[in-house]
């Protein structure tokens, strides 16, 4: 089986048991492949941490969860040194926490307060944890997938800027349609009734290793490039798009961080869909959920009701192919 069979192995595996996202398991498989986090945004009972669960299912890899709660520590994420007594040698060591996994469940993640919502910040950029000065690696296979409930719901922290940002994909997951409604309810049926999909064998990790060495190796034309730029730059100078109302919307652009997920996550696109190389249609499918969570709007836009993907829509629509 080769390695790009593998992948959509999987992804069929995890649409077999969530119904009605095919949107959200896509981003889901462009994160995995571009090495990047995830974040789903979703009121609660909309398959969240099924999804991801499911993913872990069927990949060959190590899964944390953190339940994250207002009381959580920042050392209930990362771990700590405990102290081993004198039959253990009167010393400490550190003990590995929940993050020190392959697919680490962030649940719920906006529901904990900026402190413990920290702690998880060097580990999402650098792949390390420093507890008490001592540095140490993350395992190469490595994923944050965070979910949350919308900011409007009680008892809710919203994530600093500078967390989202470290997010490679900000996916909204919404309802699913009346015939889809129905497929769930023969699914949970079933399951309840004990009935099981098989035992497959899980896909193997060197398979995802194997499958990202593939997706750098997608070529990105100097046109794609300049389209990228492009629209990063229009959600730094609206001003520039005079007949638009790109500059009374947006207060704050994306930042270099945008660029690279654009790139990473159309390579990561173009790589699914079986191609070699990159087009403009991979880099818009991959815009919203690359630059949502980017960007600033003003009060004004706020106040009007407009959306940040609107807002998105109208820089596609601004901006020209080169």
């Amino acid at each position: 089986m080769s390695t790009r069979d593998q992948i959509l192995e999987l992804k069929k595996r995890i649409g077999a048991s969530v119904i009605g996202q095919e949107e959200v398991i896509d981003q889901l498989l462009i994160a995995l492949l571009a090495n990047g986090h995830l974040l789903m945004e979703g009121l609660p009972g909309l398959a969240k941490t099924r999804t991801i669960k499911t993913l872990a299912a069927n990949l060959e890899s190590e899964f944390s969860r953190i339940q994250f709660t207002p009381d959580l520590l920042p050392s209930d994420i990362t771990g700590t040194e405990i102290y081993t007594g004198e039959a253990g040698g009167g010393k400490f060591v550190f003990q590995n926490g929940p993050i020190f996994g392959n697919l680490i469940l962030a649940d719920e993640i906006n529901r904990a307060p900026a402190k413990a919502q920290a702690a998880l910040l060097e580990a999402m950029e650098e792949r390390q944890v420093t507890v008490a000065g001592t540095t140490h690696k993350l395992p190469d296979l490595f994923l944050v997938l965070a979910t949350q409930n919308p900011i409007e719901q009680e008892g809710t922290y919203p994530l600093p800027e500078a967390q989202m940002d470290r997010f490679l994909l900000h996916v909204f997951v919404g309802y699913s349609n009346d015939e889809d409604e129905r497929k769930i309810l023969r699914l949970v049926r079933g399951e309840d009734a004990g009935a099981k999909n098989g035992d497959s064998a899980k896909v193997p990790a060197q398979g995802v290793f194997d499958a990202r060495k593939e997706v750098l190796a997608v070529q990105v034309s100097d046109t794609v490039e300049k389209y990228m730029v492009a629209i990063i730059a229009a959600t730094r100078r609206p001003g520039d798009f005079k007949q638009s109302k790109l500059s009374e919307w947006i207060k704050i652009g994306a930042s270099p961080r945008g660029t690279l997920a654009l790139d990473r996550g159309a390579r990561a696109h173009a790589w699914l869909e079986g191609r070699d190389s990159t087009t403009p249609d991979d880099v818009k499918a991959v815009v919203h959920g690359c630059l949502r969570h980017r960007i600033i709007l003003s009060y004004e836009a706020e106040a009007e009701g407009i959306t940040k993907d609107a807002v998105l829509d109208e820089v596609i629509k601004q901006v020209a192919v080169p």
